[in-house]
C-alpha cells in the first residue's frame, strides 16, 4: 500500500532523513521507534505532503506523491494525527470531525451524518456538544484519531497518540487503535511507549539520525543489539526476560 524508496530530506547541513526504504502492507500495523530527533515526524511530514523529499519517491497505492499537497493526498486515502493535538477550540467536538468528514462528501448534512458515527467510534458521543477546548488531554487525543477517521482513510499515520495519558486513557486508545486495525485500517505508528508498541505492532522500523538501523517483529527488534545501544538501552531487554 505504502512504499518509500531512498527517501531523503536535509535542512540546511542538517540531513533529517536519510535514504530509508520503508514498505507497508494492505492491512499492516507498523510501528515506528526511535530517540528524540531520530526523524520519525519529519518522516511522517514527508508522507503527507507537508514537506518534500530531497531524495527518493513515495508511492502510495500506485500513486505517486511527489508534489502532491496534504489536502490531495487525504482525498488518496492516506491521513494522519499530529503529536500536539491543536483542534478548533471554539467548534464543538462535533463540528471538529465535521470538518474533517467535509473533505469526503458533498454535504454538511450527509457530513454531519459521518461525523456522529465517528464520534460513536472513537466513545466520544456523550461530549458531541462541548467546545473542543474543554476536552481533557486523553479525549484529545480520541478527537484527534476521529478527525482523522473523518476523512475516511484507508492508511492512517498515528504520531504519538499515546504521549502524556496516564494509563485509564491509554488503555481505552489501545483498544480503539486494536478496533479500528482489525476493522481493515491500515496504520502506521509512531509511539514512545515501547510496552504498547511491543502489544499493538506487527512489525516495528527504527530510526536514529535519520537512518533505518533495524526493522522486524517486535520481539527481534527489542534484542537487536544497534535498538539497544541507541533507543531502548539494557534496563528494557532484561526487564523482557
Amino acid at each position: 500500500m505504502l512504499a518509500l524508496e531512498g527517501v531523503t530530506k536535509r535542512f540546511g547541513g542538517l540531513t533529517a532523513v536519510r535514504a530509508v526504504d520503508l514498505r507497508v502492507e494492505r492491512g499492516e500495523l507498523v510501528g515506528i521507534i526511535g530517540p528524540n530527533g531520530a526523524g520519525k515526524t519529519t518522516l511522517f511530514n514527508l508522507i503527507a505532503g507537508a514537506q518534500r523529499p530531497d531524495e527518493g519517491r513515495i508511492v502510495f497505492d500506485g500513486a505517486d506523491l511527489a508534489g502532491r499537497p496534504p489536502h490531495a493526498i487525504c482525498r488518496l486515502g492516506l491521513t494522519r494525527t499530529f503529536q500536539l493535538v491543536k483542534p478548533f477550540g471554539s467548534l464543538s467536538v462535533e463540528d471538529n470531525v465535521l470538518v474533517g468528514a467535509l473533505t469526503r462528501v458533498p454535504s454538511v448534512r450527509e457530513a454531519r451524518r459521518a461525523a456522529v458515527e465517528v464520534l460513536e467510534t472513537c466513545g466520544l458521543g456523550p461530549f458531541r456538544d462541548a467546545p473542543a477546548r474543554t476536552l481533557p488531554i486523553g479525549l484529545r487525543k480520541r478527537l484527534e484519531v476521529a478527525r482523522a477517521l473523518a476523512t475516511r482513510p484507508r492508511l492512517v499515520l498515528l504520531d504519538e497518540v499515546m504521549a502524556g495519558l496516564n494509563p485509564t486513557e491509554l488503555g481505552r486508545i489501545l483498544e480503539l487503535i486494536r478496533r479500528l486495525h482489525a476493522d481493515g485500517l491500515t496504520l502506521l505508528v509512531i509511539e514512545h511507549i515501547m510496552a504498547a508498541m511491543m502489544r499493538l505492532a506487527q512489525r516495528i522500523v527504527v530510526l536514529h539520525h535519520g537512518e533505518k538501523i533495524a526493522e522486524g517483529p517486535p520481539a527481534a527488534v527489542a534484542r537487536d543489539p544497534r535498538v539497544v545501544d541507541a533507543y531502548l538501552g539494557e534496563e528494557f531487554v532484561l526487564a523482557q526476560d
